[in-house]
């Protein structure tokens, strides 16, 4: 006897295609997308915020909702910490602090096999560097295991932007050189080569290598700007 093919309760068979999602379904998922992102616009603009915190209807003028809309937002906000309320005004609440110190964490924790590569085939030690305002910090270092000497450059090291190859690579346009090098800017008989790490939003970085011996920059600047893209892919 031929086999039929096996069905449910209203005959559909198991080769059938599922039933297409109700327009009630996409309404909630497309209401709850714009949710999220008026929520995150709210928090961006409370962030931005320059000097007095803004009030509830400067967040509503912000994100181009209404006063309720913005009261609506708060609620989650306010319930993880990441906004407190005082009045009418708004500012960042603790909550932010704790999101913050898992970031560079978690960029150390990205960085390293790229850092690590770098550092081997360079003989020199590589680090991640990011910009805070006006000052370059060190949040990731790594030393080349074979050398018989490197330099020792430890993480939280601190340094205006505008000194040494780190902090220049930084501020490069994104037409126009690849990588930058410094000699002695930072720390005498010191040479860097550094370039930027693009295509992360928010995040201001470079990616270096420092040694006690002028680099071949023709050879160095190349390998440093493809650590930098690894870095950005591992971020992305």
């Amino acid at each position: 006897m031929p086999a039929r093919p096996h069905s449910d309760q209203r005959g559909r068979g198991l080769g059938s295609p599922a039933p297409a999602p109700s327009a009630s379904s996409l309404s909630g998922g497309r209401e709850s997308s714009l949710t999220l992102e008026r929520g995150l616009a709210l928090l961006q603009a409370v962030a931005d915020a320059e000097s007095e915190a803004p009030t509830i209807s400067e967040l509503a003028a912000e994100i181009g909702a209404s006063r309720a809309a913005v009261y609506r937002l708060l609620v989650p906000l306010q319930a993880r910490g990441l906004v407190r309320r005082e009045g009418s005004r708004v500012r960042l609440g603790l909550g932010v602090l704790r999101l913050a110190s898992n970031v560079l964490p978690q960029l150390r924790l990205a960085a390293q096999p790229a850092l690590r590569t770098l550092a081997e085939e360079i003989g020199a030690t590589a680090h991640l560097t990011v910009a805070e305002g006006g000052e370059a910090q060190a949040v990731a270092v790594v030393e080349p295991s074979w050398t018989s000497y490197h330099v020792a450059y430890r993480v939280g090291s601190r340094h205006a932007l505008h000194r040494g190859a780190a902090g220049k690579a930084i501020a490069l346009p994104a037409e126009g050189r690849k990588w930058v090098a410094s000699s002695g800017e930072l720390q005498t008989g010191a040479f860097g080569v550094a370039a930027p790490v693009r295509g992360v939003p928010g995040l201001r970085a470079s990616v270096g290598v420092v040694a006690l011996e002028k680099f071949d920059g023709d050879a160095v600047g190349p390998r440093v700007v493809r650590a930098a893209e690894e870095v950005a892919a591992a971020l992305a």
